[in-house]
């Protein structure tokens, strides 16, 4: 790509040095005869020009979308090993600008500025040369005309890295504002506030506008320059080549070539601005994406794994702090004990933010303890490789997530060799079946998030495929909430056949949820205090009476 690059410049420079000898020469001398090859000369040269310039793009074309592939890839990839503590600080609109309008950025001066950086610097020095060893008073004002391009881009360069990087920023917050009004319309609607979120979106909008203005002002003022410079250096070589030419100094070929080599560098000085301006971006484009490059995952994976899993899982000791906690703040855990028997059900039972949801992250490392260790058959899930870890821990949580992808592909995410059978009883277990009755069975596409279905469908999709992953250790997050009372009652009748055969911790509000537990444990903000047998906790512990009483009638309900 470079030898075509800096060979098409070479033959632009040597097409006008053969114009003068053709003017010097033959034209000058009223002789015919070398007419006929020197103009062939320069058609062929005009040939081999552009055949180079065709080369250079073919070879440009595919090097630069592969590296803005191989970039998107690295980029997509490194995002899934980060924490989930990186993505709960940044926002999503934030990581969507950086994957694509940076990326965009950066394959646009690699594909064109880095390119013509290089190669118009170049083509300046090699032209100027060539002027000064033709007509140096001439070359000597070509030369001069470099100096304040040279002061103008470096003050230009100052000031455009800095409104580039706000004008990024902004587009980051921008595509948020869209992303949480696309994914929040029916909150938005139910609410009667699509003019509140309209004027957000629009005053995002109007300040992206303002900064891209001062960015266009900014690079107008300079390309002016840039043009204005190169034209009065073109009037002058004019008039002062005519006076050379008068006067014996300079002959009318040389002067003709001067004038042509002159105007091949308006487009070089020309297209600085572009590319400087280009250059930023990219700059500032390259320094957003590093910021995601440069985050290290702060769970790595292990290298162990078990052979014959059982699924005894144990909280040791367990503490959690979040990385943003102040020195005064208490932990969100702490001193968490909790033995969970192979193929046992325990229920997790506890106040809202004492610390539930939390804990049962810890299990397949969505966080890492901060104190203590959390083990499966006696291994800390610190030593288990993770693919192997997050293949033996299968959860549903709450608030269910669902992709873009048609039914069958949301089910065998977490297990893809599924059967058609075992996709059945998986169904079956979280009563499911409404599935079947989607236009396409299974193969519909379900939309976006899953807004297509309701909160109750999207949470029975999500523990089917929880239960279709088969795993040894099965963590369910208050996944019933969305369940009606019917629902709910045949969805747990087949989850008993189900947890008989996992080890299974259950994030239970509801009493019937705690009835499909062996044993029940009390957790108060941040650290278990009661574990046992439901009707026990019931008859002994306040409580736990009082928290299951506000989900039924009377105590004697739950009892």
């Amino acid at each position: 790509m470079l030898v075509a690059a800096l060979g098409a410049v070479g033959v632009s420079i040597a097409i006008p040095l053969v114009t003068k000898a053709l003017i010097d020469g033959p034209i000058t001398d009223h002789e015919l005869a070398p007419v006929l090859p020197l103009g062939l000369l320069a058609l062929g040269l005009g040939v081999l020009e552009a055949f180079l310039v065709w080369l250079r793009r073919w070879v440009q074309s595919d090097a630069v979308l592969g590296v803005e592939t191989a970039l998107r890839h690295d980029l997509y990839e490194h995002l899934q090993v980060l924490p989930m503590s990186f993505h709960g600080k940044w926002q999503s609109g934030q990581l969507l600008s950086r994957a694509t309008t940076d990326l965009s950025q950066i394959r646009r001066f690699s594909g064109f500025g880095m390119l013509f950086l290089f190669v118009n610097v170049v083509q300046l020095v090699a032209t100027v040369l060539v002027l000064l060893h033709m007509y140096w008073p001439l070359g000597i004002v070509v030369a001069g005309a470099a100096v304040p391009i040279i002061w103008l881009s470096m003050r230009f360069e100052k000031a455009y890295v800095v409104v580039s990087r706000r004008v990024q920023d902004e587009q980051g917050d921008l595509a948020t504002r869209a992303e949480e009004g696309a994914v929040g319309i029916r909150a938005i609607k139910s609410f009667g506030r699509g003019d509140h979120v309209s004027r957000q979106y629009a005053d995002a909008g109007r300040r992206l506008y303002e900064t891209s203005m001062d960015k266009v002002r900014l690079s107008a003022r300079f390309w002016t320059f840039l043009e204005v410079i190169p034209n009065v250096a073109v009037v002058v070589v004019l008039l002062l080549g005519a006076i050379g030419v008068g006067r014996g100094n300079l002959t009318p070929g040389t002067l003709v070539a001067f004038i042509t080599l002159m105007l091949s560098l308006v487009w070089p000085v020309s297209s600085l601005g572009v590319i400087l301006a280009m250059a930023q971006e990219a700059m500032t484009a390259a320094a957003r994406i590093l910021e995601i490059f440069d985050t290290q995952p702060d769970i790595i994976s292990g290298h162990r794994v078990i052979e014959r899993p059982v699924g005894h899982l144990r909280f040791e000791g367990v503490s959690f702090s979040f990385p943003d906690t102040g020195p005064d703040e208490p932990p969100a855990l702490a001193g968490v004990d909790l033995d969970v028997a192979p193929g046992e059900t325990v229920a997790l039972v506890g106040a809202t933010g004492s610390g539930k949801t939390i804990l049962t992250a810890l299990v397949p490392r969505l966080y890492d303890v901060t104190g203590g260790r959390v083990t499966i058959d006696g291994v800390d899930v610190r030593d288990l490789e993770l693919t192997h870890l997050r293949s033996l821990v299968a959860t549903a949580f709450e608030e269910p997530t669902l992709f873009s992808m048609s039914a069958r592909e949301n089910l065998t995410l977490g297990r893809a060799d599924a059967t058609d059978e075992e996709i059945a009883a998986a169904v079956e277990t979280a009563q499911a079946g409404f599935v079947h009755d989607l236009p396409w069975g299974l193969e519909t596409r379900i939309g976006e998030q899953g807004m297509s279905l309701s909160g109750g469908q999207r949470q029975r999709l999500a523990l089917a495929r929880a239960v279709l992953a088969r795993p040894k250790v099965l963590v369910l997050d208050d996944t019933l909430s969305a369940l009606d009372v019917h629902t709910e009652k045949l969805v747990e009748e087949a989850l008993r056949r189900v947890l008989a055969d996992t080890t299974a911790l259950i994030v239970a509000h509801r009493a019937s949820t705690v009835l499909l537990a062996d044993r029940v444990a009390l957790l108060q903000d941040g650290t278990i205090t009661h574990v046992g047998d439901h009707r026990e906790l019931l008859s002994t512990v306040p409580t736990y009476r009082e928290l299951l009483a506000a989900e039924a009638e009377d105590v004697e309900a739950v009892s």
